[in-house]
């Protein structure tokens, strides 16, 4: 059984930038795809970027690509999303998932994080 522990939330304004973590606590996140996403206030759970287990190929959601990136560290079994030129529609919880193929869906993901708070104020 995985693990996930994500941190680097906090509360940042409009186009700062905030790098988020997602540590394996049990288990080695090495041979598995990862997933980012977020869930607003009052919204459902979306997708934000996914990642194989190698790095090689990665995917993103339209409303964050050009600004996140998603990379991983094999040998610390971590993962990370560093955000930039960050928006107040960025403001939600951010979960990291694990699973075993690179997915925009949620329901493929098999472990989750506790989630960490991003806001970002105009």
């Amino acid at each position: 059984q995985v693990q996930l522990v994500e941190s680097g939330g906090g509360s940042v304004q409009a186009g700062d930038s905030l790098k988020l973590s997602c540590a394996a606590s049990r288990g080695t996140l090495s041979n598995l795809a990862l997933g980012w996403f977020r869930q607003a206030p009052g919204k459902e759970r979306e997708f934000v970027a996914t990642i194989d287990w190698s790095g090689a190929h990665t995917n993103y959601a339209d409303s964050v690509k050009g600004r996140f990136t998603i990379s991983r560290d094999n040998a610390k079994s971590t993962m990370y999303l560093q955000m930039n030129s960050l928006k107040p529609e960025d403001t939600a919880v951010y979960y990291c998932a694990s699973g075993s193929a690179v997915s925009a869906a949620a329901f493929t993901y098999k472990y989750w994080g506790q989630g960490t708070q991003v806001t970002v104020s105009s």
